[in-house]
């Protein structure tokens, strides 16, 4: 209500001096300006009542003209029908856009610039459309493969830290407490809490709890979930399993505390059954399907 408020009073022009540079300071006060740009566009020019008269004692005595209700009506509706349309055009335009790759889903497109974006499974996007080609600068929450055209500063921003290109191909993962970048062309700027990293082609960096993890470099070409594969690089057993859920859209149930023994390798991101075998010789567990989502994780009897 404060908020509506505010508004009311900036659009009457009855704010002071202090309250409307604090306005003006607000998130919300830009969108505000331009749809009043667009309103104030459809307004009448204004009513000559000199000119008009003199215009009409000139002119030979008519009948007078008569506007019916139903033209006044008509005039009415296509203003109104005009202001939808611009502010449906400055919606579109300037709200923020959002892109997700839903459980067992990846998602594939391209930004205004032509750079592409491939989302994997259980992870969102935003970005504004309005300002791109000024600021190129968009908000992941879980994983994505960026091909970025070149152009200005491109930044991707995630809960846990900030990516920074010019024009290249790479890789960030934002999962829960672990932050992943792998730079596949081009030059990446990493950074994390207070720490700065630069990775060329075929690096790639992680950190953890705020501790940086020592991961090896890459000669792959593109992240391998994009292929049919689920790479890991010393995961713990429980993050696997969660990957796993997002991929494959199911519930895997894992009361033992297994996470001491990391992992590292790849499975498939196609085959459930074959993934879980996997895992079920490494760690020596055994799997059972309590229904077509639903599956349990245990270690095989007389393992601790």
């Amino acid at each position: 209500m404060e908020e509506n408020y505010e508004l009311a009073k900036w659009l009457a022009g009855a704010m002071s001096k202090a309250e409307l540079e604090a306005f003006q300071k607000t998130p919300q006060y830009e969108t505000y300006h331009k749809i009043a740009l667009y309103t104030s566009e459809l307004e009448a020019p204004a009513f000559d009542e000199n000119k008009m008269y003199g215009h009409i004692m000139s002119q030979n005595k008519k009948a007078p003209k008569v506007i019916s209700l139903h033209q006044t009506l008509w005039f009415k509706i296509a203003a109104v029908f005009v202001l939808f349309l611009g502010l449906t055009f400055f919606y579109k335009t300037n709200i923020a856009i959002t892109e997700t790759a839903d459980n067992g889903q990846q998602t594939a497109f391209n930004l205004p610039d032509n750079s592409s974006i491939v989302l994997n499974a259980g992870s969102e996007i935003n970005y504004s459309k309005w300002s791109w080609d000024k600021y190129r600068e968009l908000q992941l929450s879980g994983e994505a493969y960026f091909r970025v055209a070149h152009g200005k500063k491109f930044e991707v921003n995630t809960n846990l830290g900030k990516v920074t290109v010019l024009g290249t191909q790479f890789n960030v993962k934002a999962r829960k407490n672990r932050f992943d970048v792998t730079c596949y062309e081009g030059r990446v700027k990493v950074n994390y809490q207070n720490q700065q990293v630069i990775i060329t082609r075929g690096k790639r960096v992680a950190f953890e709890n705020g501790v940086m993890l020592e991961i090896p470099n890459t000669t792959v070409t593109k992240p391998e979930w994009t292929s049919g594969e689920l790479a890991f690089v010393n995961e713990k057993l429980s993050t696997i399993l969660e990957e796993l859920e997002r991929q494959f859209d199911c519930t895997i149930e894992h009361k033992d505390n297994t996470d001491a023994q990391l992992f590292t390798g790849a499975l498939p991101s196609d085959n459930l059954d074959a993934a879980l075998q996997i895992l079920s010789s490494t760690y020596h567990l055994k799997s059972k399907k309590e229904s077509d989502h639903k599956i349990m994780l245990e270690l095989v009897d007389g393992e601790k």
